[in-house]
């Protein structure tokens, strides 16, 4: 429903939040993971009006046995908890596992997002205009294996599969027109 490119601090959380809430019509349930940004920004954007709880992950120590393995592998995942913060969310909901699934897809099509890569993006606006484009390509364009139809399909946003043609057309419509020259004159 809602991304947003940036940092993890309450700023962004604020933003992102009120982003995602323009985008909704009825109540929702809501889980965030333990970003304590999210409290306040969930607040401000939803007021009482969602069924909103916090699954925070316990962390032991990295996988890896030694060296360089220790230090490139993630800390193993000691346990969970889920913290109800307002409404009545159902507790067996309380998931981040659909977003996780996500930000893992954006990860493997963007190999922008992988450090030691040489497709790393050093200018946040063009990681911006990087993950635009994968969001479009996989809403829009991309027949998901699950649904046998796009995601924008589904949800009844559109009525055919996009081609990439048609996002080019998007942004070549979103350029402003190039003002009109004079003729050339030559100097001296």
């Amino acid at each position: 429903l809602s991304y947003l490119v940036g940092g993890r601090d309450s700023e962004y959380a604020m933003a992102f939040m009120d982003d995602l809430r323009g985008r909704l019509a009825n109540r929702v349930q809501l889980t965030t993971d333990g970003h304590k940004a999210y409290l306040e920004a969930v607040e401000g954007a939803f007021g009482g009006d969602v069924d909103y709880a916090q699954l925070i992950k316990i962390y032991g120590g990295p996988s890896g046995n030694k060296g360089h393995e220790k230090k490139y592998s993630p800390a193993e995942c000691a346990g969970i908890r889920k913290t109800l913060v307002e409404g009545e969310p159902d507790k067996a909901l309380v998931s981040t596992s659909h977003i996780e699934r996500q930000n893992l897809t954006m990860r493997m099509h963007m190999r922008r997002f992988t450090r030691l890569t040489n497709g790393f993006s050093k200018k946040v606006e063009n990681h911006a205009y990087a993950v635009a484009l994968h969001f479009m390509y996989y809403n829009y364009v991309r027949v998901h294996q699950t649904l046998k139809v796009s995601p924008a399909m589904q949800a009844g946003l559109t009525d055919r599969l996009w081609d990439i043609k048609d996002i080019v057309a998007l942004i070549d419509a979103d350029e402003p027109t190039p003002k009109k020259r004079g003729p050339y004159k030559k100097k001296g």
